[in-house]
C-alpha cells in the first residue's frame, strides 16, 4: 500500500507529531510512505500544495490512502473539488481541518477555505473518506469541522473528546488507532484518542 500523509499550516513535520510517528511505523511495515514537507508551511500557495499533491499521489502505488491534518485537509478538499484527483484513491482520513470561517480569517490561508463543496466531486476522489475531529479545536469552534465537511460531504465522523487540534501540542504524538485504521482492510470503523 502507499501512503501519502498531508501536514498542515506551519508545521515543519516535528517528529513529536503523530504523523511524524505514523510515517515511521508504516515504513517499518514495508509500506511505501510519502511525508513531504510541503513549500513554505508559514504562508502556503493554494496552487503551490495542489501541485505539490498531484505530483505525490502519480508517484504512489498500489492501493492508495491520503491521511490529511489540519490544512492538509483542505488541501485534499480543494483537489477533489477542481477534479485533480483522476484516479481515485482507496481511502482518505482528514483530522482536524480548520473550519471555513477560521480558515477566511487567516490571510495566510484564505485562498484554501472551500467556496463549495459537491460531496459527488469528494467521493469521486476516494472510495471513502472519514473525519476525525475534536470538541474543543480552536481551529474549529463549536463543532464547525462537522457542520462545514462533516454532513454536507456525508462523511463518517468520529468526535473525540477533549483533543483540542489533534497535534502534538495537544498530546497526540503515537497514535495506535490511527495505525490501526491506516492498516486494516476495513475503514470503518471509528478512531479513537
Amino acid at each position: 500500500m502507499g501512503f501519502l500523509i498531508l501536514h498542515g499550516w506551519q508545521n515543519r513535520r516535528p517528529p513529536e507529531h503523530w504523523q511524524h510517528w505514523l510515517a515511521g511505523q508504516l515504513t517499518d511495515l514495508d509500506h511505501q510512505v510519502d511525508y513531504p514537507q510541503l513549500p513554505d508551511p508559514d504562508e502556503p500557495d493554494l496552487e503551490r500544495w495542489l501541485a505539490e499533491l498531484t505530483t505525490r499521489l502519480d508517484g504512489l502505488d498500489g492501493p492508495r490512502t491520503v491521511i490529511a491534518h489540519s490544512l492538509g485537509c483542505l488541501l485534499w478538499l480543494n483537489g477533489a473539488a477542481r477534479g485533480l484527483i483522476t484516479t481515485p484513491v482507496d481511502r482518505v482520513l482528514l483530522v482536524a481541518p480548520p473550519s471555513i470561517a477560521v480558515t477566511r480569517s487567516h490571510p495566510e490561508i484564505a485562498a484554501f477555505a472551500p467556496a463549495t463543496l459537491i460531496p459527488a466531486e469528494v467521493a469521486a476522489a476516494s472510495r471513502y473518506t472519514r473525519l476525525v475531529v475534536s470538541d474543543d479545536d480552536p481551529y474549529a469552534p463549536e463543532g464547525a469541522a462537522v457542520e462545514d465537511y462533516g454532513k454536507p460531504l456525508a462523511l463518517d465522523i468520529d468526535l473525540l473528546r477533549g483533543g483540542a487540534h489533534l497535534n502534538h501540542e495537544s498530546g497526540y504524538g503515537p497514535w495506535p488507532a490511527v495505525l490501526t485504521w491506516a492498516t486494516s482492510p476495513d475503514p470503518s470503523p471509528p478512531i479513537s484518542l
